[in-house]
């Protein structure tokens, strides 16, 4: 890690704060996972495609270098999202997930599924062992959110009241059951699911942001969302803020740290620069993170 541009990193996100008299910060969308599988993440970012920018990993550095620095960054609730690529995957990144919670307490303990027969019993069995939010990969997955065996899965954690960070868009890359269509399908079974949709929905903006307006606990996280990156690629419509400032109460911090192609702060300004005032930025920041993985008790 370069601890110069970290205390530059901090001295903003400082500022940030002061300036919108926010406390700190929750991110709802942050990656810790084992490292064999996070080499492959960044082996995937660091592999040049078409479809998306050249993208160069910010904060790669070993596992207590990535905590040790987002704590730097004011963040005081985070997560460990991580998620299958195949069947038979789940229950062991719950198990390593299960124990780094236990050991990083201001971690909310992060699991996760796949569409296959054991699904039912993997989340279940997660959300025993005290899981607080769950992360479901639609595209790296490739299933359909709308599967037999997920009915239940959904039902359960409509139940339990546990969030869930769903990458369901179909950017940056779309899958084969990416859009808006199968999540307004599983809505429609469980209308009362507490589902964050990831990165605003990129790149079905506005009928995601029709569900968070329509369904009581359905959130949208802002992961890359404003930032230069995203906007040169799939900008925001800004004919949508208004829409956006009206559910404060349904936007939740998130980065994709460690895996950002910028640093940490230029997501916290690329908000501020929406210009949709400070109460807003101390509920997207703080206050709604809060509610969804707060510190138990």
């Amino acid at each position: 890690m370069d601890e110069v541009a970290l205390t530059i990193d901090r001295v903003a996100v400082d500022d940030f704060l002061t300036r919108n008299d926010i406390p700190g910060l929750v991110d709802i969308h942050t990656h810790f996972m084992p490292q064999n599988v996070l080499n492959k993440v960044w082996q995937y970012f660091a592999t040049p495609r078409e479809s998306m920018p050249e993208w160069s990993i910010t904060y790669k550095g070993s596992e207590e270098e990535r905590t040790a620095a987002l704590r730097s960054l004011r963040v005081e609730r985070f997560t460990s999202m991580l998620y299958p690529h195949r069947p038979e995957m789940a229950a062991w990144l719950n198990a390593w997930s299960a124990e780094f919670a236990a050991a990083h307490p201001d971690c909310a303990h992060t699991s996760t599924f796949f569409a296959e027969e054991r699904a039912v019993e993997d989340v279940r069995a997660a959300l025993e062992s005290g899981a607080e939010v769950f992360k479901c990969h639609v595209q790296v997955g490739a299933f359909d959110p709308t599967d037999p065996h997920l009915d239940k899965v959904w039902g359960q954690l409509a139940e339990a009241g546990v969030p869930v960070v769903t990458h369901c868009g179909s950017g940056p890359e779309p899958g084969p059951h990416t859009g808006d269509e199968p999540i307004r399908q599983v809505l429609s079974r469980h209308p009362n699911l507490t589902l964050v949709i990831a990165h605003m929905g990129l790149t079905e903006y506005e009928a995601f942001l029709e569900m968070a307006e329509a369904y009581p606990n359905v959130h949208l996280d802002t992961t890359m969302s404003f930032t230069d990156f995203s906007e040169r690629a799939n900008p925001y419509p800004r004919d949508l803020l208004p829409r956006l400032a009206a559910i404060g109460d349904k936007v939740v911090l998130g980065s994709d740290y460690p895996n950002i192609p910028y640093r940490y702060p230029h997501q916290l300004e690329a908000l501020e620069h929406l210009e949709l005032g400070s109460a807003w930025l101390r509920a997207v920041c703080w206050d709604n993170g809060q509610r969804l993985i707060g510190a138990k008790a």
